[in-house]
């Protein structure tokens, strides 16, 4: 008997477990249903309000994109504080524009600062033919230092020249406030390590000058002067007399005698 009893009981409760997990089977289905249709079903609900939206804003604000494309359109103008920073920008075509004037007038004061060169009358045939003969001779005229000088101008060495010709100017003077002022301009033109027109000295000679320069004189740069006109008639004066500008001028010269 005792054992029915247990049996019945075991099986009672055996169902009344089966029936509480259903139940809770059954809510939490429910509840994820719920949760599903909650999730789910406000999206197609949100979309639709995310559209009436965006027809309310494109309705509301029609100047709103014809004011962003005119300031699209402005962009040419824009200052230098815009975040593009495009290359059409107004402040840059400014600046462009003060670059370009400034390489203009660095063109220009560098083509000032050369001196021009010596006038003189045109050079005879006789004179031509003598400046083969040595390089005194064609260092002696005007005409002869003006063609060796377009000359150097090719080989990127016309600041030799430029140089004696200053130290003769020097040699010139005799007012020594005169003196002292061309001195400083000769040293900072062609003597410092600083200048693009620096002629090419040794050291000795360079001593010399840097002492000379605590008194200046007509004669302070008479060493470098000696050593500069040596160059130019060891290295470039055998090159002019085989160059095109040399033999352009002896031709014409002397088909122009010919013709007379």
């Amino acid at each position: 008997m005792w054992r029915q009893v247990l049996l019945y009981f075991r099986t009672h409760s055996y169902r009344a477990d089966n029936c509480q997990a259903k139940e809770t089977l059954q809510n939490e289905d429910e509840e994820d249903i719920k949760a599903a249709q909650w999730i789910f079903k406000p999206m197609g609900s949100e979309r639709m309000e995310m559209r009436k939206r965006q027809m309310s804003t494109t309705q509301e604000t029609p100047g709103a994109a014809q004011a962003q494309h005119s300031a699209g359109n402005r962009g040419s103008n824009a200052c230098c504080f815009c975040w593009c920073c495009c290359c059409s920008c107004s402040c840059l075509t400014v600046r462009n524009q003060d670059e370009e004037r400034a390489r203009r007038t660095s063109h220009e004061l560098q083509a000032e600062g050369i001196p021009n060169c010596e006038e003189s009358p045109a050079p005879t045939l006789e004179e031509v033919n003598a400046w083969a003969q040595s390089f005194d001779k064609l260092m002696l005229t005007p005409a002869g230092r003006n063609a060796f000088r377009e000359f150097l101008r090719t080989e990127f060495s016309e600041e030799n020249m430029l140089f004696w010709m200053a130290c003769e100017e020097l040699k010139q003077e005799s007012n020594k406030s005169v003196i002292e002022e061309k001195a400083r301009l000769i040293y900072e033109d062609y003597i410092s390590i600083l200048s693009p027109k620096e002629v090419s000295l040794d050291s000795r000679v360079r001593e010399v000058i840097n002492r000379n320069m605590l008194e200046p004189s007509q004669h302070t740069f008479d060493d470098a002067q000696l050593q500069i006109y040596t160059l130019m008639h060891r290295d470039s004066y055998p090159r002019f007399m085989n160059s095109a500008i040399y033999k352009d001028l002896l031709r014409s010269l002397s088909e122009k005698s010919i013709e007379a």
